[in-house]
């Protein structure tokens, strides 16, 4: 539940076996903190590459995960890390717990989401849907403070060093690529934590048509106000795996269900133990998955 300290308490751990002359040291973490912070934004620091670095330096020597927000956080670290999938549990979901799902559409609730939605339509045999112009601010467009020092009318500026004015990003008004049009509107995603875009997108397909609307996503992070929003919104079902606790949002909150993925996580750990293979593990596993 406190990530930092989850995180301090591992690299203890790792640690005090690398002293004690452990052979291998595997960590499973089935959900990767700071994953989202993977990227380089301004001049900000890429949180996930030192998180790696110091699982490496406390002595993990294999990491068993599970859909990390960007595949290419494996490119962090100095040793293998096994990138699992939750994929083939919430589509067992779908085609068992959803009633009439044939009738479904697949939906990416922006543009960046379209390669995962498209993975799951096509194994599905279902229709894809895309929402374009999403009505909240990115992380991109977050105001960060790191302006300094501030910006000076009259600053004198080397001549030849004018740098090109960058053009103010305007979003278009949210439109819907698809029908969804008297069908079940299926939203999937890697991490649900805050929902905002999730119910605006929802009320969004409410209004093209759409008389079902699950929510799909591997990590139910699900934090702050995250229940409640979702108890008020146009959103009939949450389905999250339990690679992140989450008892008390359930309890606050009926719509949100549990998808358990345990079982590949033990049966990771067996083939790892046992020196098998694990390409079993990733089979009908895509490249966009």
């Amino acid at each position: 539940r406190d990530v930092n300290t989850a995180v301090m308490e591992l690299l203890i751990m790792a640690y005090a076996l690398k002293t004690a002359c452990a052979r291998n040291i595997i960590g499973v973490i089935p959900y990767f903190p700071y994953s989202k912070q993977s990227k380089m934004r301004k001049r900000g620091s890429i949180v996930c590459k030192l998180l790696a670095s110091m699982l490496a330096k406390a002595g993990l020597t294999h990491i068993i995960t599970m859909d990390l927000h960007q595949k290419e956080i494996q490119g962090f670290f100095s040793f293998p890390v096994d990138n699992l999938r939750a994929s083939p549990f919430l589509l067992q979901y779908i085609q068992e717990e959803i009633p009439n799902y044939r009738n479904a559409v697949i939906v990416a609730k922006s543009p960046d989401a379209a390669k995962r939605a498209q993975s799951y339509a096509e194994r599905l045999r279902l229709g894809l849907a895309v929402i374009h112009g999403e009505a909240q601010c990115t992380e991109l467009d977050m105001d960060d403070g790191r302006h300094s020092p501030p910006m000076v009318k009259n600053a004198t500026v080397h001549p030849g060093l004018e740098l090109p004015l960058m053009m103010a990003k305007e979003k278009p008004p949210i439109t819907v690529v698809g029908d969804v049009g008297g069908r079940i509107a299926i939203i999937v995603d890697d991490i649900i934590d805050d929902v905002e875009s999730f119910v605006a997108a929802a009320e969004i397909l409410k209004e093209r048509g759409a008389y079902k609307i699950y929510v799909m996503a591997t990590h139910g992070i699900l934090s702050a106000e995250a229940p409640r929003l979702i108890e008020e919104s146009s959103i009939d079902e949450v389905v999250v795996t339990n690679t992140v606790p989450h008892e008390v949002q359930k309890l606050q909150c009926p719509k949100i269900k549990t998808v358990d993925i345990s079982l590949i996580l033990s049966e990771a750990i067996r083939r790892i133990h046992n020196g098998e293979s694990m390409a079993y593990l990733f089979r009908n596993i895509t490249v966009d998955d």
